[in-house]
């Protein structure tokens, strides 16, 4: 699950860098505009698989802290 959403967080990401850059979405392009029903299916698994990356930063801080915690018991 980690992996498929960082795959999404790029691929959004990328798609933001092209709107930004060129003014060119391509998820839209692909999928019919930025309202049709596919595209906006799109958008909400990219938001979601941003919501689900918010977990990883938390994670990897968690364990980290874990990390350095029992590093200092020895």
């Amino acid at each position: 699950m980690d992996t498929l959403s960082l795959i999404l967080i790029i691929i959004g990401a990328l798609n933001w860098g092209l709107v930004g850059i060129f003014q060119f979405d391509l998820v839209a392009a692909i999928f019919g505009g930025m309202s049709g029903v596919v595209s906006r299916i799109i958008y909400t698994i990219v938001g979601l698989a941003g919501l689900w990356g918010i977990t990883l930063l938390f994670r990897r801080k968690n364990r980290a802290a874990f990390m350095a915690d029992n590093h200092h018991d020895d």
